[in-house]
């Protein structure tokens, strides 16, 4: 544990040092920006997360961690914590779903007859529509 809170010290320092900011709430998140371009840098015991709006800025950032920490860059995240992350680049949007959490949830005893549906939320705005899902319990007979 001590060996950890030198490398935690010695990332701190590191990290700041190229200009992020700690969170205050949450000592593993950093955010650094610069005009309308931000970089969060998420630390969780010995994985990194980095997301950002800028590409320069991402792969400044990947360097630095390779060049001080020896870090490799095993690519795009697309599960962390087990969250999947999705991305929709031609409407350049990023996305969180626990889905595989809340498929093991769902598959308990107690909830094995657990049927989802669909709806569509009718007091809503035309223009903020969306399908959300909702859980129907029902005993199977």
């Amino acid at each position: 544990m001590k060996q950890a809170s030198k490398w935690y010290l010695k990332f701190d320092e590191m990290v700041t040092s190229m200009g992020f900011k700690e969170n205050k709430v949450d000592h593993c998140i950093y955010l650094k920006h610069s005009g309308s371009k931000f970089i969060f840098l998420v630390l969780y015991v010995d994985d990194i997360l980095l997301a950002s709006n800028d590409l320069d800025m991402l792969h400044e950032t990947k360097h630095m961690l390779m060049r001080s920490f020896g870090i490799k860059d095993p690519g795009e995240a697309s599960f962390v914590l087990g969250i999947h992350i999705h991305r929709d680049r031609s409407f350049h949007t990023l996305g969180l779903s626990q889905k595989a959490y809340i498929n093991r949830v769902l598959e308990c005893s107690i909830c094995r007859n657990v049927n989802l549906e669909m709806f569509q939320l009718s007091n809503m705005t035309n223009s903020t529509r969306t399908n959300v899902p909702r859980m129907r319990l029902s005993k199977q007979r």
